[in-house]
């Protein structure tokens, strides 16, 4: 079975290459260029990515109009940073494939524990515990590499389009009765600097953004 890898993409032509090469067999890249200037788009054909563009910018509309050019049943989410290792995706696919679960995250483990900024795991810890209060769903991790089912994410009719994207589709498969489940996977330092984690400001506008989405949903 074919898996669609969605890979949203800001100027991610350093660390294209590897990411796409370290894809196991089975698993086709669709890179969703959200406004690059530095070639990723070019990068990503050269190495056989689809390539999709989407002119709005944020994570959740980048991942969103992946979504929609998918056609695999089941499908992958991605950092294109190189952060996470596309080789542990069977991993968390396999859950899925195997019917035992409907969403599986993958809780991220920084190695070096610099890989992971300090203000962006304090905001994460705090928001994991605001989403078990808000669902009973024990989470440690938003988990940015995500296995669902195709079908499962678009019945979920998910309207963030910024930072917020991530927790919506938690919400939402949760109040769905979606399985969730969560497996450790090696987060290890980006190629280049993050748009959010790697600043303190983009952490802040992504957990404004995911405290609009808890207050909605109270």
């Amino acid at each position: 079975m074919t898996i669609d890898v969605v890979l949203p993409c800001l100027d991610e032509a350093a660390a294209l290459p590897g990411v796409l090469s370290a894809l196991p067999d089975g698993y086709r890249a669709i890179v969703v260029d959200n406004g690059s200037t530095d070639g990723s788009a070019e990068v990503a054909r050269a190495h056989g990515a689809l390539v999709v563009t989407e002119a709005r910018r944020g994570f959740g509309a980048a991942v969103h109009a992946g979504l929609l050019a998918a056609e695999a049943p089941v499908i992958a989410i991605l950092d294109a940073d190189g952060s996470l290792d596309p080789r542990d995706l069977p991993r968390l696919a396999a859950p899925v494939l195997a019917g035992e679960a409907d969403l599986v995250l993958g809780r991220r483990r920084p190695i070096p524990r610099s890989a992971w900024p300090l203000h962006a795991r304090v905001a994460n810890r705090a928001l994991s515990g605001a989403i078990r209060r808000a669902t009973g769903l024990v989470l440690h991790d938003l988990g940015p590499m995500r296995v669902a089912r195709r079908a499962d994410l678009l019945a979920l009719e998910l309207q963030d389009r910024r930072s917020g994207y991530p927790l919506e589709m938690l919400l939402r498969a949760s109040a769905a009765g979606l399985r969730v489940q969560e497996l450790d996977v090696p987060y290890r330092p980006r190629v280049g600097r993050s748009k959010v984690t790697g600043t303190v400001r983009g952490t802040l506008t992504a957990v404004s953004d995911m405290r609009r989405i808890l207050r909605d949903r109270s």
